[in-house]
């Protein structure tokens, strides 16, 4: 282990700010598109399907190349994938903004997409080779994880002020200068680094990881806009074939992709499992209380966003003030305090009432993320920290992959739960007034009983939205209290299974 591993000097810090600009870019993306589609759709006239995948082939092809990409990370160089990603990243940016048809614009944010996959790992395994002592690493991970919910925050707020003045296109073009000062500053601040043995790359392994995450995360999301069909259940069953076949070549090559044995150390299995939950109740109550501020309250969807600023607020003070705390607290006992916050945020939500107001989700939003801040900073941290230095790509995408599949999870295991449940309500109301088709629109969603409602009588459109706007607060607070249960006993687990993780203010000099 040798002596005490040496502080971090300005120029690595400003190495880390160079790391904070590519995370929060990709984040932003994610969510950029929210306020940008009504625009974009008015000028290339996509059909819902390509509507569909211009949206979500990003988030697909980010989820599905992470591991590929920290693994090759671990082999090319952190920093030259790194750079590679930039340079691909503005450059897809470029085409999206420029595209003339809805098929170059998919095919940008697919390129986009990859792009991401190397950037994300890079961000993170460069951290550990710029900061030695892991009480600078935590503070430093709870930067980057900042950066990156900074980024889901900001997509919707920058592209509402850029639609103001250019064209959706635009959105895409702010990327180009960050990227160009990464490609510049990289070089100078960031230490290159790689495994100095890295044997030959397992391109199968890579297919078959690649293809078993796009295959999860479309079945989820296809479980969630569709529910259990023969589709949804075909593809959910070939990504655990597909998840077989890439475990059984792990376990038998000589040069595996990804060191299954990483998963038997308590901390890194126990932290990939709070990456994935915190992904999954994010994106899960996010879905329903984004969408209770603007049909149930009737703010508009900038203001909507305006109110979830305070989210962020509250996840940049809970993220650094848990890293300082965890020089003298033990990450157990750090988490699971962090998780009853949180739980208290989701209990919270279950007090919404149909009458719009807001205050349960604002009160909700801040502690969810206050309670969430220890594992998101802890989490990660936890993760590179227990694989070898040379496995830190690999393990910083596992880290990344959890929190996608939590994501795509939430919105198809929570959001399923809820849009049921909605539906069985109002399947139980006898909307008079409608006729069947439009009867149809307002079981389905709260935003099709919007829909089913415009030019009929006041005192018929009153009587559905009231319905709707109730059985939909009654989705959001069942959701919610799942959520709660499923923090809870992720708690007692976190509790029970880091009870033996030592304080970060223990140094591991490399």
């Amino acid at each position: 282990m040798g002596g005490e591993a040496a502080k971090a000097g300005p120029r690595t810090w400003a190495g880390l700010a160079v790391l904070a600009l590519p995370t929060l870019l990709v984040s932003m993306d994610l969510s950029v598109l929210i306020l940008v589609l009504p625009s974009m759709s008015a000028d290339l006239q996509p059909d819902g399907i390509q509507a569909l995948w211009i949206t979500d082939i990003y988030g697909f092809l980010i989820a599905g190349a992470l591991i590929t990409m920290g693994t090759l990370g671990d082999r090319l160089g952190r920093r030259r994938l790194l750079m590679i990603g930039a340079t691909a990243f503005a450059a897809a940016s470029t085409l999206a903004a420029f595209a003339p048809s809805p098929e170059w614009l998919i095919a940008a944010r697919a390129v986009q997409g990859v792009a991401g996959a190397t950037l994300m790992p890079s961000t993170l395994s460069l951290i550990r080779s710029l900061f030695h002592r892991r009480d600078e690493r935590a503070f430093a991970i709870s930067i980057w994880v900042v950066s990156f919910s900074v980024g889901i925050v900001l997509g919707p707020l920058l592209a509402g002020i850029l639609l103001q003045f250019f064209w959706w296109g635009s959105v895409f073009l702010v990327n180009l200068p960050i990227m160009v000062l990464l490609l510049i500053l990289a070089p100078v601040l960031l230490p290159e680094s790689k495994d100095p043995s890295p044997g030959r790359f397992d391109l199968p392994g890579a297919a078959l990881a690649t293809a078993t995450v796009l295959a999860a995360v479309l079945a989820m999301k296809t479980f969630a806009k569709d529910g259990p069909t023969l589709t949804a259940i075909g593809i959910g069953v070939a990504g655990l074939v597909l998840g077989y076949l890439f475990m059984r070549r792990q376990r038998t090559t000589d040069q595996p992709l990804l060191d299954l044995s990483l998963f038997k150390i308590p901390a890194f299995s126990t932290a990939v499992g709070l990456n994935l939950m915190i992904g999954m109740t994010m994106a899960g109550t996010y879905l329903f209380t984004a969408q209770y501020l603007q049909l149930v309250s009737g703010l508009p969807a900038l203001l909507a966003a305006l109110w979830l600023l305070p989210q962020t607020g509250a996840l940049i003070i809970s993220s650094t003030v848990s890293a300082r705390l965890a020089r003298r607290i033990r990450p157990a006992y750090l988490i699971t305090g962090g998780m009853a916050i949180a739980i208290a945020g989701l209990v919270s939500f279950t007090q919404v009432t149909p009458d719009g107001g807001i205050a349960p989700i604002v009160i909700g939003s801040i502690l969810t993320a206050l309670g969430f801040g220890p594992a998101g900073t802890l989490g990660p941290d936890l993760i590179i920290s227990s694989a070898p230095a040379e496995r830190a790509g690999a393990a910083a995408a596992v880290s990344e992959t959890g929190n996608e599949l939590g994501n795509a999870s939430g919105i198809a295991v929570l959001g399923s739960l809820g849009i049921a449940y909605y539906q069985a309500i109002m399947a139980n109301h006898a909307l008079p007034g409608l006729t069947e088709a439009a009867r149809a629109l307002a079981v389905d969603s709260l935003f099709g009983a919007v829909q089913a409602t415009r030019g009929l009588a006041p005192d018929i459109s009153d009587a559905v939205l009231t319905a709707a706007r109730t059985a939909f607060t009654s989705a959001l607070q069942l959701t919610a209290g799942a959520a709660a249960i499923a923090v809870l006993i992720l708690a007692v687990a976190a509790a029970v299974l880091l009870r033996h993780a030592p304080t970060v203010a223990h140094d591991d000099p490399e």
